[in-house]
C-alpha cells in the first residue's frame, strides 16, 4: 500500500510541476484549441496538456515498477509479471504522439480510428486481450466456469480498447470533466486490484494493476490543477486517448479477467459515463440522419448548460454521476468475488 501511495503521489507532482512548462511549449508551437460554435471556451487554449499526464504516468509506473523489480526473485519473473504493462505504456506512448499530432494537424475521423484500432490490435502481443469470462451469474470465484472468446478476442479487445479510448476523447468537452472521470476510473480499477490481491490471495497481477491505475489517477489530478475552470491547457486528442487508451487495456488485464458475476458489467460501469455520452451520441445521430463521427453540441455536458448550469456544476454534478457508477462497480465486483 505504501508503494501504491507513493506512486500517486510521484504522479501527481510530476504532472503538476510539468504543467506550465507544457504549456509554454504549446504556446511556442502555436497548438492552441480556437474557439468555435461548439467549443464552450471562448478565447485561445493551448493543447498537449497530454504530455505532462504521460510523463507523470510514466515516471510513477516506472518507479513502482522498479520497486517490484527490486523484490522480484530474478530477471525473468519480474519481466514475465511486468511484460503486459511494458507493453501497455509502450503502444499507449505511440497513441500519445499520434494524438499530439492531431492536435496540431486536425486529421481526419478516419485517421483517428484507424490509429486507435491498429493500437488495440499491437497491444494484444503483449497479452492484454478480454480472452473470454466467467460464468454463471451469480456464481462464486472458485465456482465460475470460463468462457473463452476463441477468435472473437482480438477483435472485441480491439473494439472495447477503441471504444474507451474514443469515449473519454468525446466527453473532453468541459474544463476537467476527462481529467476528473479518467482520476475516477482509476481509482475504481485500483481499488478492485487490491480487494481481489487480498481476498483471492493473488498479488500478481493485482499489484501491477493497482501501481498503474494509481500513477494514472495521479497524474489526472496534478493535471486538473490547471485544467479545471477556468481551464489554462487542454490535454487535447493526445492527452484524452492516452488515458482512455491506458484505462481501458487495465481494465482488460483487471476488471474483467478477475470478476467472475459480474465480468461484464463491472468495467462498463467503470467507464458508465463516457460510455452512456457516446451511446446516445450514436443513437442521437443515426435517428437524425447525421454520421456518427460527426461532432455536435448535443452531449450531456453541453445539454446541462443548456439548462443554465455552470461550467463548474456541471462538471462536479457528472463527477458524482461518474463516482456513483464507479462505486456500484466496485461492490458488485467485491460481490463476484464471493
Amino acid at each position: 500500500m505504501k508503494t501504491i501511495t507513493a506512486v500517486f503521489i510521484l504522479s501527481l507532482l510530476t504532472t503538476y510541476l510539468l504543467t506550465p512548462w507544457v504549456r509554454r511549449l504549446a504556446m511556442r508551437m502555436g497548438v492552441m484549441d480556437l474557439p468555435d460554435a461548439r467549443r464552450v471556451h471562448t478565447e485561445p487554449i493551448p493543447r498537449w496538456g497530454g504530455l505532462a499526464i504521460y510523463i507523470g504516468v510514466a515516471v510513477g509506473m516506472l518507479a513502482g515498477l522498479l520497486r517490484l523489480y527490486l523484490l522480484a526473485p530474478s530477471d525473468e519473473v519480474f519481466l514475465g509479471r511486468a511484460f503486459q504493462f511494458l507493453g501497455l505504456l509502450l503502444v499507449g506512448t505511440g497513441v500519445l504522439i499520434v494524438g499530439m499530432l492531431d492536435d496540431k494537424k486536425q486529421f481526419s475521423a478516419l485517421i483517428q480510428m484507424g490509429a486507435l484500432l491498429l493500437a488495440g490490435l499491437v497491444v494484444q502481443l503483449f497479452g492484454v486481450q478480454v480472452e473470454g469470462f466467467a460464468a454463471p451469474i451469480g456464481g462464486k470465484f472458485s465456482e465460475a466456469k470460463w468462457i473463452p472468446l476463441g477468435i472473437w478476442t482480438v477483435p472485441i479487445t480491439a473494439g472495447w480498447i477503441f471504444v474507451i479510448s474514443k469515449t473519454m476523447d468525446t466527453i473532453d468537452g468541459l474544463d476537467g470533466l476527462a481529467a476528473g472521470v479518467s482520476a475516477i476510473a482509476a481509482f475504481a480499477l485500483a481499488l478492485m486490484a487490491l480487494q481481489a490481491a487480498d481476498m483471492l490471495d493473488q498479488p500478481y497481477p493485482n499489484w501491477l494493476i493497482a501501481i498503474t491505475a494509481a500513477a494514472i489517477a495521479g497524474a489526472a489530478g496534478g493535471f486538473l490543477r490547471y485544467n479545471f475552470n477556468p481551464a489554462r491547457i487542454f490535454m487535447g486528442t493526445g492527452g484524452a486517448q492516452f488515458l482512455g487508451f491506458m484505462l481501458g487495456g487495465l481494465s482488460v488485464i483487471g476488471a474483467f479477467k478477475t470478476a467472475t458475476a459480474f465480468a461484464i458489467f463491472i468495467p462498463v460501469l467503470v467507464f458508465g459515463l463516457p460510455l452512456l455520452d457516446a451511446g446516445l451520441a450514436v443513437v442521437r445521430r443515426a435517428l437524425s440522419g447525421h454520421p456518427i463521427y460527426k461532432p455536435d453540441k448535443k452531449h450531456i455536458h453541453h445539454q446541462l448548460l443548456e439548462r443554465g448550469l455552470t461550467q463548474r456544476q456541471t462538471v462536479l454534478i457528472l463527477y458524482g454521476v461518474a463516482t456513483a457508477m464507479a462505486i456500484v462497480a466496485v461492490i458488485l465486483f467485491r460481490r463476484a468475488m464471493g
